[in-house]
């Protein structure tokens, strides 16, 4: 039906016949003569029908935005000071000696064209077919395309072996909710979808695989946000024999290479780390933006003898933190909006803001509620230690560290977003030596997950202070999100339950759920760890699109639906009666 795709259609080809078909982008009639731009996944290319082609011109007059065409005709320059640059086929038109109307469109429910329409996210879901016919989406969808052919070849090359895991395994506490799935030949049961590979990627390093990879779909059911979904893409890499720092390299040439490619920019080698404590001091978070220059500065031991028991309390507990974020020219935010950002950091559990502007020189240019219970010479040293000059502001946070470094650290991104402060640049790095664990409630958690190999040479070392312990984990950060995270993993059974223990499983529990893997390390299992990289997320990021919503082709709601089935749906009660399954209406 076609000779080339209308994209592709330049002076390449002037002179010669061509058969097109596509989508009416847009149809213009100039004085007697129809205009069509013709485009499909490749461009547009605009076609040219005049009226001495009379079944053409006939078609052409009826033709609408959408319907579907085909056309015969030849390549030929356009008249000049009608070429336009921004187009890859802007040099040449195409004369038309035959149209026909392959399928017509009724009127669409939001117009698809180069402008930027306002368009509800539930529209676009429901009609996504349509939504993706835009250049813009079909641009994502190609950009992302392109980014797992890159991964794949790059991990061929390096030796990687590409294996497919189940889908239907067996649920087990991984951090979120598992979604489930009812077992018709074994009533009462269930399986679960994964939340990732982890547990079989492992087991192939077991079996002597050495170097494995996926581009795996996982399942979570977990409350979203614009980077989450309940089923999302990654990347999945596990290799035998290599450290942490032998497994950084390679995936630091991969991406390197892949923003070289694809975008043209040259990343750092290596790529800088950082420490979790350090990035946490800093910043206030583990994945943070370094192409805001704002950091918090602990400001804790200045307070610890001020009359002002908000600072001081916080100050003196082990477990509290004070800290200080300078705004260089903040004196200018008004008062309603520090109101703003103290409503706003309410989110994260302060229970408020104190600040200090620096108006002018001296005593007399502070301005703050706060002054009146500090000492002069303290005000002085946060001044000195913060590096505050005249027209800045400096913000205080005082509660425990989680509070702190939550709130301050989520202000840091909003104030440097509102005044203008992020840099254009790609800023990337390791963040290394988490916690092995966090304090859960009432009892230890797994920072990354209960695989992950301790710091520790020995079990007993491990128990001595499993509070303090930290892990062989690294995750990849890119302007303030995560991109990757890994790990060094267990390869001994012993400090597999060890660790289980330390997370409240118990030996019983440990071979019930995972039997299988603590067998496979008593026979024979190699030292390895390996990363998983959020696909969805990177190609966000790659193509500039504000969520992961945008780079996949049929994305679920915030409310984790469908519009465009209308799933989830409910069932026919004879399927339910086959799976013994009986809905019950839940209590509001």
């Amino acid at each position: 039906m076609r000779s080339h795709y209308c994209g592709q259609t330049t002076a390449d080809l002037l002179g010669q016949e061509v058969r097109l078909a596509g989508w009416v982008h847009r149809r213009r009639d100039h004085g007697g003569v129809i205009f069509i731009d013709l485009r499909d996944r490749e461009g547009i290319v605009q076609v040219v029908v005049a009226p001495e082609q009379k079944s053409a011109f006939a078609n052409a007059e009826t033709v609408r935005s959408e319907y579907v065409i085909q056309v015969r005709g030849t390549v030929r320059r356009r008249p000049d000071g009608t070429v336009n640059p921004n187009l890859r086929t802007g040099e040449i038109e195409v004369a038309a000696s035959e149209l026909v109307i392959l399928n017509r469109s009724e009127p669409l429910p939001f117009p698809i064209d180069d402008e930027y329409h306002e368009v509800g996210e539930e529209a676009r879901l429901r009609y996504r077919y349509l939504d993706i016919r835009r250049p813009e989406m079909l641009e994502r969808l190609k950009t992302r395309a392109a980014i797992s052919r890159y991964l794949r070849r790059y991990l061929d090359e390096q030796g990687f072996i590409d294996v497919e895991t189940p889908v239907l395994t067996r649920a087990t506490p991984e951090g979120a909710r598992d979604y489930l799935v009812p077992s018709r030949t074994k009533p009462g049961s269930f399986f679960a979808l994964p939340q990732s590979p982890q547990q079989f990627k492992q087991l192939l390093m077991m079996a002597g695989m050495d170097r494995y990879y996926q581009i795996v779909r996982c399942f979570r059911d977990e409350d979203l946000r614009a980077d989450r979904q309940p089923e999302f893409t990654q990347l999945d890499i596990e290799t035998s024999f290599l450290g942490e720092h032998e497994i950084q390299a390679i995936m630091e040439k991969m991406i390197r290479g892949l923003f070289a490619e694809l975008l043209g920019v040259k990343l750092p080698d290596p790529f800088p780390r950082m420490s979790y404590a350090e990035a946490m001091s800093r910043y206030g978070s583990d994945k943070p933006d370094l192409r805001i220059p704002l950091e918090l500065v602990d400001v804790g031991d200045l307070m610890k003898e001020v009359e002002f028991k908000v600072f001081a309390e916080p100050a003196k507990d082990p477990h509290g933190r004070v800290a200080a974020l300078r705004v260089p020219g903040g004196a200018a935010i008004s008062r309603k909006e520090i109101d703003e950002y103290t409503s706003y950091i309410s989110i994260f559990g302060a229970r408020g803001l104190a600040y200090i502007k620096i108006n002018a020189e001296g005593k007399e240019g502070l301005q703050s509620p706060i002054l009146k219970f500090l000492p002069d010479s303290v005000v002085n040293s946060i001044l000195e230690r913060t590096g505050a000059q005249v027209g800045d502001i400096i913000f205080f946070g005082a509660d425990k560290t989680s509070v702190v470094n939550e709130s301050l650290g989520a202000l840091r991104l909003k104030v440097g977003q509102d005044r203008g402060l992020v840099s254009s640049d790609w800023r990337i790095l390791w963040v290394v030596d988490f916690p092995m664990f966090e304090k859960g409630e009432g009892r230890l958690s797994a920072c990354h997950h209960p695989f992950t190999s301790p710091k520790a040479d020995t079990v007993e070392e491990l128990m001595r202070d499993p509070h303090n312990m930290l892990a062989r984990a690294y995750d990849m950060v890119l302007n303030g999100s995560e991109i990757g995270g890994g790990s060094v993993r267990i390869n001994s059974s012993d400090m597999q339950k060890a660790v289980f223990n330390i997370l409240n499983i118990s030996d019983e529990e440990a071979e019930d759920k995972f039997g299988h893997l603590l067998t496979a390390m008593r026979l024979g299992c190699p030292p390895h760890g390996g990363i998983a990289f959020g696909l969805d997320r990177l190609v966000m990021l790659m193509t500039g699109a504000s969520s992961i919503r945008d780079v996949i082709a049929f994305p679920k709601t915030q409310t984790a639906s469908c519009p465009l089935m209308d799933a989830p749906a409910p069932v026919e009660p004879e399927q339910l009666i086959e799976l013994g399954i009986r809905v019950t209406k839940a209590k509001e």
